[in-house]
């Protein structure tokens, strides 16, 4: 049973999913603003927050960016059909999924599982410092969003900062042009290879000393690209 809070203004939607939540067995709370919601998340024991982003107060987006400052715990956004710019948004500032209104019991139960599930396996809540990932002069922060080499905070797109870390993640491992973009993207990569490339090159600007002979990011010819291990190296 996982602990869940419900962050939405609207009280018929709150009660609808305390319903189907409950039925599942896990144990439900409920804000109806962003800063009941974060003074909750701050009391600590939720395990997943759904959160609604047009709230008074404070919305969604900005409860979702002070969340992440505290806790890497899962967010599912909510969001009506037509709001494709919001659910962008959502996933940018630090959302892990979203659930378009209106929703399907059988749908929001499986998305509030499989986030859980995938957080449980990654250990559940964990320290900053155990999100850090070091490579050479490379260090992720991947709980702060915050990257910094040799020192030096360097600002990533987020499509930029999604591929640094599945690199980061995969030291010395070979991902295609089509495996970083279904990664990365989300999305089947046909005719997008050379989106990867573009987004590649943009990362090696802000990241390597010398982007023409790069130290960290290498391309693998035939074959697509990996990151250079550059720990222990002198």
């Amino acid at each position: 049973m996982a602990r869940i809070l419900i962050v939405d203004d609207d009280r018929d939607i709150c009660a609808a999913l305390r319903i189907y939540l409950s039925g599942s067995g896990h144990e439900v709370l409920e804000a109806y603003n962003g800063f009941e919601a974060l003074r909750l998340v701050r009391q600590g024991g939720i395990d997943l927050v759904l959160m609604d982003i047009m709230m008074p107060q404070m919305d969604g987006v900005e409860a979702t960016v002070k969340i992440r400052e505290i806790s890497n715990i899962p967010i599912i956004i909510l969001t009506a059909k037509s709001e494709d710019t919001d659910k962008v948004l959502g996933l940018d500032v630090g959302a892990d999924d979203y659930i378009t209104k209106p929703f399907n019991p059988s749908e929001v139960i499986a998305r509030v599982n499989s986030q859980l599930r995938r957080f449980m396996r990654l250990g559940g809540q964990a320290k900053l410092a155990d999100t850090q990932i070091v490579n050479g002069g490379i260090t992720i922060d991947d709980l702060a969003k915050t990257v910094t080499v040799d020192g030096h905070n360097v600002n990533l797109t987020p499509m930029e900062y999604g591929i640094l870390l599945l690199l980061m993640e995969n030291l010395g491992k070979v991902f295609s042009s089509a495996q970083i973009y279904e990664h990365v993207w989300k999305d089947p990569s046909i005719g997008n290879e050379s989106t990867v490339a573009v987004h590649i090159r943009h990362l090696r600007e802000k990241i390597e000393i010398d982007p023409s002979d790069p130290r960290y990011i290498k391309v693998v010819w035939g074959q697509g690209y990996r990151m250079e291990d550059m720990n222990g190296r002198k």
